[in-house]
């Protein structure tokens, strides 16, 4: 329970320290406020804009949720297909290594260019970005089944279903809940990214006009917004693998 204790407290007390170290270097060297806004004016952000920043949060929290969804549903197809057979294996994996030497750069703008301006393209954005951890943990998760169990199933007249749902998934479900922590903070990455390329409405929107318009402390808050969304999406992943998964926090090294 310490250690727990510690683990939440600890951070805490480092951020706070670190927004009134901020707050003094500011005031102290007389920053102007476009330039670098105290965490001050940033409070005062939230307080004068929450209903702008709101309206645009449901949206970029709308694309990680969805892209993220996508990226799920496509990993664990992927991983599973991959695990199935040879043939898919030697055909499939070396396209899937492939995919992520495409800069995503050159990808979201003909999205936009398919799709238009719509929610469509900034999920797909985030999907592509979240999908690889998953896909490559499923894979390994899946792999790393021990041989020797699956042995004693199929002397025990085991069906190949009967393996994949007693020994493979078990087996495969903390590296995947592992590629869904790091997915699920990538997605909201990839969430931002494609609404900097084109969009009319999210987070990445509204950082980006707020800078042009020198509107310095409105961009901090929504980069306080997305680290926020990113950290509580991780923890609610965590979370979910505690629940299905009770025993691992007994295991050693387990977090």
């Amino acid at each position: 329970m310490n250690d727990r204790i510690a683990r939440i407290i600890g951070p805490i007390l480092l951020l706070l320290a670190l927004l009134v170290g901020w707050e003094i270097a500011v005031r102290l060297t007389d920053t102007a406020t476009w330039m670098l806004p105290a965490p001050s004016d940033v409070i005062r952000a939230f307080k004068d804009d929450w209903r702008l920043l709101l309206t645009h949060t449901r949206v970029t929290l709308s694309e990680v949720l969805i892209g993220f969804g996508i990226a799920l549903a496509a990993g664990l197809i992927t991983g599973i297909a991959i695990d199935s057979s040879r043939i898919i294996e030697r055909a499939l994996y070396p396209l899937l290594i492939a995919s992520q030497t495409i800069p995503m750069v050159v990808l979201a703008p003909l999205f936009l260019i398919w799709f238009g301006y719509g929610l469509l393209p900034k999920v797909l954005v985030t999907a592509l970005v979240a999908y690889f951890p998953l896909a490559v943990n499923t894979v390994d998760g899946l792999k790393s089944t021990d041989r020797e169990l699956i042995r004693l199933m199929l002397a025990m007249g085991a069906k190949p279903g009967q393996i994949f749902r007693l020994a493979k998934v078990p087996s495969a479900l903390p590296m995947i809940f592992g590629g869904a922590r790091i997915s699920v903070a990538f997605a909201v990455i990839g969430a931002v990214f494609g609404e900097y390329v084109g969009a009319k409405e999210g987070l990445g929107y509204l950082m980006d006009r707020s800078a042009a318009m020198f509107e310095t402390p409105r961009v901090f808050a929504c980069i306080f917004i997305l680290a926020a969304m990113g950290v509580t999406l991780f923890a609610l992943v965590s979370l979910l693998e505690r629940i299905v998964l009770p025993w691992r926090r007994f295991t050693a090294g387990s977090t």
